[in-house]
């Protein structure tokens, strides 16, 4: 696909009508999250579909709500997910996760939710929606993971280490546990500067981990590049 989207191995995403366009944070957390044995997965904040997406073709019996508040970004999704061989199990949700419910639960939660809590708000309503908290705060996400999963769910999401560092305090305090933690580096000897997390109801212990995305001579790490194998065309 040329500028209007992205190309991957098994999907195209065409990002022209959603504020926020496809970005490696997106991409990170769709082949970290721990999908593979899940049977229901909510994406919450889906934009272009991209997590969905990812989840879809990484676990082929999975059925994947993609919730998304925004109009011009739950048509995007939708563009892009009919175009492709999981249309079947994917279905988008237009509304904002504070007012949807749903009697069946989800074993996993995703979310790459938007993290800008201080800074000025763009004049373009869809893309404050999708930069700034105020849509979805983190109290809300917190209240949502344990409203909607299982009693062994897990909701895996993405931040700045900063906003991570925030999160941790109010999912803690409400009781959630950290499962897994990948702190994302873009060089070696850099600070991390986005963190990958998981979390659940149940007690767990939790497990650390790293992720540097460039190699000394600029190129994508070899860790980074097998995370990635499988959904990036080089």
């Amino acid at each position: 696909m040329a500028s209007k989207g992205f190309t991957f191995k098994q999907f195209d995403i065409n990002h022209e009508g959603c504020a926020m366009k496809v970005g490696t944070d997106g991409v990170l957390l769709g082949a970290w999250c721990a999908c593979d044995a899940s049977q229901r997965i909510a994406d919450i904040g889906t934009g272009t579909g991209l997590i969905a997406l990812m989840c879809a073709q990484r676990n082929t019996s999975a059925t994947i709500d993609a919730i998304e508040i925004d109009h011009s970004a739950a048509e995007c999704a939708r563009e892009n997910i009919s175009r492709s061989a999981w249309g079947d199990r994917i279905r988008v949700i237009e509304t904002a996760i504070q007012d949807f419910d749903t009697e069946e639960r989800y074993d996993l939660i995703v979310s790459n939710p938007p993290y800008f809590s201080e800074t000025l708000q763009s004049p373009d309503p869809s893309r404050a929606t999708a930069r700034h908290n105020c849509s979805l705060p983190h109290r809300d996400l917190i209240t949502a993971a344990q409203r909607l999963l299982t009693d062994e769910g897990r909701m895996a999401l993405i931040l700045p280490a900063d906003e991570t560092r925030r999160f941790a305090m109010q999912a803690v305090a409400a009781g959630l546990h950290l499962r897994r933690r990948c702190e994302v580096i873009t060089k070696s000897g850099a600070t991390p500067k986005r963190t990958m997390s998981e979390w659940g109801l149940a007690p767990c212990t939790t497990e650390h981990e790293q992720l540097i995305l460039a190699a000394d001579d600029g190129s994508r790490s070899e860790e980074y590049s097998h995370l990635t194998e499988d959904f990036y065309l080089h």
